[in-house]
Parts: C-alpha cells; structure tokens; sequence
C-alpha cells in the first residue's frame, strides 16, 4: 500500500518546496515557535493559488494547552468556515477536556463544519491521558486521520504504540505517525508501526538575507539571533523522504 507524505509548512514559500519535493499534503501552519497556530488568510489564499496537492490548515488560535474557552472555539469554528471559504481541502483540529479527553462536545461542531473537507486530528491526541480511548471518540466523530508521535517526543520512540493504534484502528482511521521523522529514519518507522502515512517539516535552518543588522534590539529575549534565522522546508529533505517510502 501507498505511504502517503504530508509536510508540515509555515509559509507559502514552504509549501510550494514541498510539493516539489514530492509531497502528497500539506499541513499549512502559522507560529512556529508556538507549535504550529491558524495561518492567516492571506497566507491560505496565496498557499491555494501556488500550490496543487492538497492543503490543510491547523485551526488552532494559539500555542499551549489544548483546553480552549468559549471565545476560542468560537473563532475555531470561524477559522473553520473561512477555511473552507478559500478552497481548502481540509483542516487540522485537536481539543482537549481539562481531563485529558477528546472534548467531544468542542469537535463535533469543527467536524461538522468542515464537511465535506477532510479533517485531520493534531498531536493533542499526544496529551490524551487513553489513547485507545481517544482513538474511539475520534472514529465515532468521523475524524478521516491523527496525527501522533505514539506519546513519545518522536515517532521512532513511540513506534510500539503506534503499531498498537493501527491494530486498533482496523482501517475505521488512518494514523500519521509525526515527529522527529527523517529521511534516515522513515522506514524503520514505517517498517514497526505499519502506518500509511507519515508527517515531517523537512525543515532546515537559513540566515536572513539582511546586510545591516542591529544588535542592539532584538524581537526575541529567548533567541537574540531569531530575526536572522529562519527555519524553511528543504524540497531535497522532501525529496530523500519520499524516496524512502513504499510505493
């Protein structure tokens, strides 16, 4: 069976370098640094007149917790909406109980006005406190895939759980196993966990282009060299994934 790519992008450029690369999706993201947050709609406008393969946005209004309020699912289901809007052919949902649940309640709204988008759930299963559990709430919801690392920092750490998923799932949802997934490491993953599908930003790291540069101020207390450094996706990264994959 096809093993299918998707690249996660945090700007157009990005997103086209993927789908040179040969990726079959991407996962189109703002903030970086904060996880991956909802794309602005001038990035979605811009992403679906350059790019062809499928594109779908994180609706997510802010990095931390999953647990949202009120407000936040509200311009959640906005995002939603515009995001259908603009010609998107799915979207990237999570929420979470202040229990460590699926918050079924918050979902099912999301799931239902993304139809007919596909809907993709987000490493927040990652923070589930069941994930047989979890995997359950989001087949009875009509989530399409998830997103998960196997509830380890990276993929190739969490393949045993990953492997159990995909036994559990018994085809009712695809599982996307994500993080830390390389060219160096993609198989063995695939080999373990039997998934079909796998999730990487193919990143690297560039320097600005700027000629002056003031050290005197900087945008970041954390990293005072941010605004000259920025990570992009490497269409050759791209490219070495896809050619570890099954055909």
């Amino acid at each position: 069976m096809k093993t299918t790519l998707e690249i996660c992008a945090y700007t157009v450029d990005s997103a086209i370098a993927a789908e040179k690369g040969g990726a079959d999706r991407v996962e189109l993201c703002g903030g970086r640094l904060e996880g991956g947050t909802t794309p602005s709609k001038g990035c979605m406008i811009t992403a679906r007149k350059k790019v062809t393969i499928d594109i779908f946005p994180i609706i997510r209004p802010r990095g931390g917790d999953f647990l949202f309020t009120d407000l936040e699912f509200e311009e959640m289901l906005e995002d939603v909406r515009m995001a259908k809007k603009l010609g998107m052919d799915g979207v990237v949902i999570g929420a979470l109980t202040a229990e460590g649940r699926i918050d079924v309640d918050r979902c099912r709204p999301l799931v239902e006005a993304a139809k007919p988008m596909g809907v993709t759930f987000h490493r927040a299963f990652d923070m589930a406190r069941d994930t047989k559990e979890a995997l359950e709430d989001l087949i009875a919801l009509g989530v399409d895939r998830v997103l998960t690392s196997g509830q380890k920092m990276t993929a190739l750490e969490g393949v045993s759980t990953l492997k159990t998923l995909v036994d559990q799932s018994n085809g009712r949802i695809e599982i996307m196993a994500g993080s830390g997934v390389l060219p160096s490491n993609v198989k063995e993953i695939i080999e373990k966990s039997n998934v079909h599908a796998v999730h990487s930003s193919a990143s690297m790291t560039i320097n600005s282009l700027m000629q002056f540069k003031n050290d005197k101020v900087a945008m970041s207390k954390e990293n005072l060299d941010a605004e000259y450094q920025r990570s992009v996706t490497s269409m050759d990264t791209v490219v070495a994934l896809k050619s570890q994959l099954p055909a």
